[in-house]
């Protein structure tokens, strides 16, 4: 199925002649719009204290409930990928960030509502304090410490943050 199906009316014009165009495009026959299906920009870091532990929090809703993920979500509109990445560690963890380095993105389908979002996941990594205070909140019921030994990327319901931890796994 292309992943413009479920788009049945032009988003310019509202009309009903909205056809596929292309593998990622569809296409108005009436105001010649043409909306083409772009990624969603994502992030999610690595969160590492002191002993070397990567912070990772158990999934509270679906899709992948009670899982493992690493913080992060989708970017809003007019924020940049570290503005993102400061905000949903907070929103799901408490902590505050000032320093963030981008390490990596990997492409990914994420399922929302039965619908396919194709996203870009780009991945951060930052250090925090053991000091630092933190909870579980927003889209997060259990913050957990690991060791790189206990790690298991099959452990981790997503798909880019499976290929994502055994990447940093390796470095």
């Amino acid at each position: 199925m292309h992943p413009l199906e479920p788009f049945k009316f032009c988003p310019k014009c509202g009309s009903i002649h909205f056809e596929i165009n292309n593998i990622k495009s569809k296409k108005c026959n009436d105001c010649g719009f043409v909306y083409y299906f772009n990624s969603s920009a994502a992030v999610a870091i690595f969160l590492v204290d002191q002993q070397e532990r990567l912070m990772v929090a158990r999934r509270a809703h679906e899709p992948a409930k009670g899982t493992l993920d690493l913080p992060g979500g989708f970017v809003d509109m007019y924020e940049t990928a570290e503005e993102a990445v400061v905000r949903e560690v907070k929103e799901e963890t408490g902590l505050s960030l000032n320093k963030v380095e981008y390490l990596f993105s990997v492409p990914n389908i994420y399922t929302y509502s039965n619908f396919d979002v194709h996203t870009l996941d780009l991945f951060f990594e930052a250090g925090i304090h053991n000091g630092n205070q933190h909870h579980a909140a927003d889209d997060v019921s259990e913050i957990l410490f690991l060791k790189k030994e206990e790690i298991n990327p099959e452990d981790f319901g997503l798909d880019s943050i499976k290929k994502a931890i055994s990447r940093w796994l390796r470095k």
